[in-house]
C-alpha cells in the first residue's frame, strides 16, 4: 500500500508508459500525479492540476464534474463521461483504495478518450436518420411511381425522350406542369438514367413546410442554432444528397430568402449550415419543378430572376392528363391492381364505364386518377366497377359533355357553369375558397351546384 507522495513519484515512469490517463488524488480529493498520457488526452498540464483540491478543478472550468468527489463520497468505484475545459469528452473510472483501518487513502481515476466514439455514434446516427428519411421517401412514393410498359402518349414519350438525353449530363432541369402530372416520377426516371443512379436521390416539396423548416432540412444546422434544435445538429440534404440528385419540387413557393442562399449554392456548390461558422462543400445534380408560371413570379417580384436562369437550362414541360387521353386506360388498370392487391380483392371497369372515365377531363391528373382508383376498389358494390358506380360529379360532368347535339345554348352554358364549379371545388376544397375564385357568393355556389345535381338524379 502507498504511504506518501514519495511513493508515488517512483512509479510515476510505470505511469507514464501506460496508454490510459492516470489521475491519482489523496482520500481528501487533493490531486497527487497525472501521467503523461492524461497530459495528452485532456490537454491539461501537470502544474494546472497537482496540488489542487479537485472541486477547485470544477470551478475553474477545467473538468465539469468530479469522479473523485463522487468515489470519496460513495466508497466504491464509479465511471462518468467528463467534460474538459468544455470541450472534449472523456470516460473516467474512478476507484477507492483503502488501508488496513478501512480509510480511504487514495482515489485512483483511469481516463480514456471517448470523443472520436461519440464523433462515430453521431455519424452513426446521422446516418440511420437519413436512411429514414430516404425510407419515408420512397414509402410516400411507390404509389405514384407507375411501372415501365404504360402506355404513353406521344407527348409524354417526348418528354421522357429529352429526359434521358439530359440525364447523361448535369445539366439543370426545370420540370413544369400542373400538379399531379408525374413531375416526381420524371425527375427519378432522369436520375436512375444518370451516372449518379447509385447515389441518393433526395427531393424536398418547398411548398409543404414553412420558411425556417425549409432552410433547416436544406443547409441542415449546428448543435444548439435554435431553441430546439437538436444538440447534435443535423445534416442538411445537400449533404445527405451528395454526389446524387437533390430534387426540388414546387420551387416557385421557396421564400425569396432561400432563393438567394439556393443561388449562392449553385455558384460555389458551397453553402452554410444554420448556425454554422464553417462553409460545406456539395456536389448534387439539382432538378427543379413547379406548378407555376416562373416568368409571371418573377414580375410580380415573387421570384428571383438570376436563380429562374440559372434553373431553366432546359425546360421540360410535362402535360396536363386531359390532353394524354391514350394513357389513362393503362394508368387506371394499373391502379385499380394496384389497390385490388392492397385489399385483397380483384375489381375490373366496365367497358362503360372506362369510356367515362378516358373522356374525363382530371382535374387533379394523376394524382386524381388515383385516389379515383382506390376510391372505386373499396365502395363499388360488385367486381365489376359500372359507370353508375363513378363519383357523382364525374357522372355528372361525363353526361353533359357526352353529346351537345340539339342541347340549347341555356343547357350548354349551364354545362360549362357545372364544369366551372366542380373544378373550383376541386382545386381549393371548400365552397368559401371556390366561390371566391369563381367571384361569386358561396350561397350562390351551393344552391347552383345543388340545382344540377337535383336535375341529374331527375334524369
Amino acid at each position: 500500500m502507498m504511504n506518501n507522495v514519495g511513493e508515488l513519484s517512483n512509479i510515476a515512469k510505470v505511469l507514464d508508459a501506460l496508454q490510459d490517463g492516470v489521475f491519482i488524488t489523496n482520500g481528501k480529493g487533493l490531486a497527487l500525479s497525472i501521467n503523461k498520457a492524461y497530459e495528452r488526452i485532456t490537454g491539461l498540464q501537470r502544474h494546472r492540476i497537482i496540488g489542487k483540491h479537485v472541486s477547485q478543478l470544477v470551478a475553474d472550468g477545467l473538468i465539469s464534474r468530479s469522479v473523485s468527489l463522487e468515489v470519496i463520497r460513495e466508497r466504491r468505484p464509479v465511471t462518468l463521461q467528463q467534460t474538459i475545459m468544455g470541450d472534449r469528452k472523456i470516460l473516467v473510472s474512478g476507484n477507492p483504495m483503502f488501508n488496513e483501518a478501512g480509510e480511504l487513502d487514495y482515489v485512483v481515476l483511469n481516463v480514456r478518450d471517448v470523443t472520436e466514439l461519440l464523433q462515430a455514434k453521431h455519424a452513426q446516427e446521422q446516418l440511420e436518420d437519413i436512411l429514414n428519411r430516404v425510407e419515408h421517401y420512397n414509402e410516400e412514393n411507390k404509389i405514384t411511381d407507375a411501372p415501365d410498359g404504360l402506355v404513353h402518349s406521344r407527348a409524354t414519350r417526348a418528354c421522357y425522350g429529352i429526359a434521358e438525353k439530359a440525364a447523361k449530363t448535369d445539366v439543370k432541369v426545370l420540370i413544369q406542369g400542373e400538379t399531379g402530372t408525374g413531375k416526381t416520377r420524371l425527375a427519378k426516371f432522369i436520375h436512375k438514367q444518370s451516372l449518379r443512379a447509385n447515389k441518393p436521390f433526395i427531393a424536398l416539396n418547398c411548398a409543404a413546410m414553412p420558411e425556417g423548416l425549409i432552410e433547416a432540412e436544406l443547409f441542415g444546422y449546428v448543435a444548439g442554432a435554435f431553441t430546439g434544435a437538436s444538440s447534435k445538429g443535423k445534416a442538411g440534404l445537400l449533404e445527405v444528397a451528395n454526389d446524387g440528385t437533390l430534387f426540388l419540387d414546387e420551387i416557385g413557393d421557396l421564400p425569396l430568402s432561400l432563393q438567394a442562399k439556393l443561388l449562392k449554392v449553385i455558384e460555389d456548390n458551397k453553402y452554410l449550415p444554420i448556425g454554422g461558422t464553417k462553409q460545406k462543400s456539395t456536389n448534387v445534380r439539382l432538378i427543379t419543378a413547379t406548378h407555376h408560371d416562373l416568368r409571371q413570379a418573377i414580375d410580380k417580384g415573387h421570384f428571383r430572376q438570376d436563380l429562374y436562369f440559372r434553373i431553366n437550362v432546359l425546360p421540360i414541360e410535362l402535360p396536363a392528363l386531359r390532353y394524354r387521353t391514350e394513357e389513362i386506360p393503362s394508368l387506371l388498370q394499373h391502379y385499380l391492381g394496384y389497390f385490388s392487391q392492397q385489399y385483397d380483392c380483384e375489381y375490373q371497369l366496365s367497358e362503360e364505364a372506362l369510356e367515362w372515365l378516358t373522356h374525363y377531363d382530371w382535374p387533379g391528373n394523376i394524382r386524381e386518377l388515383i385516389n379515383t382508383a382506390e376510391r372505386l376498389v373499396v365502395t363499388s358494390p360488385e367486381k365489376i366497377i359500372k359507370a353508375q358506380d363513378l363519383p357523382e360529379e364525374m357522372r355528372a360532368l361525363q353526361a353533359i359533355g357526352d353529346d351537345q347535339m340539339g342541347i340549347t345554348l341555356k343547357q350548354q352554358v349551364q354545362g360549362l357553369e357545372q364544369r366551372l364549379i366542380e373544378t373550383a371545388l376541386h382545386n381549393h376544397k371548400t365552397t368559401r375558397a371556390a366561390a371566391a375564385a369563381l367571384g361569386i357568393t358561396q350561397s350562390t355556389l351551393v344552391k347552383k351546384r345543388q340545382a344540377y345535381q337535383a336535375n341529374f338524379k331527375a334524369s
